[in-house]
């Protein structure tokens, strides 16, 4: 798992319970899924198909640093899958794990389009 961005938990971004909302993660993992599924195949277009269970393990809370990794473990002809993990930085404390984000290659219509990648050549083109 490749943790490349990090979050920091401020009052906007709080639940009235005064934890991370979950909706604000959320919309941070997709925005991280995105741009990792974009850098791997080289285009901007992509677009979220699916996320499987989301399991929400532990809160977050205000000024925590919080880590959003990434992991490919699938490759279609049109699309790749990756798990997500995010945790808090300063204790690896796990807050939320997706076993399975499936993101799709589209052309200028939104409709899927062959990106040309095995598996094998995506992860030995991990961008860093």
């Amino acid at each position: 798992m490749t943790f490349k961005t990090r979050k920091l938990v401020s009052p906007p971004d709080l639940n009235p319970s005064r934890t991370l909302f979950g909706g604000q993660l959320l919309k941070w993992i997709d925005e991280e899924i995105a741009i990792y599924a974009m850098c791997q195949l080289h285009s901007n277009h992509v677009v979220t198909k699916f996320m499987s269970e989301i399991n929400f393990m532990n809160p977050a809370f205000n000024a925590d640093i919080i880590e959003i990794g990434a992991e490919l473990i699938d490759a279609g002809k049109t699309s790749i899958t990756l798990r997500c993990e995010v945790r808090v930085k300063d204790t690896s404390v796990i807050i939320i794990t997706i076993d399975k984000v499936v993101m799709v290659h589209v052309d200028q219509n939104g409709r899927p389009k062959p990106h040309g990648k095995t598996l094998e050549e995506l992860i030995a083109d991990d961008v860093s």
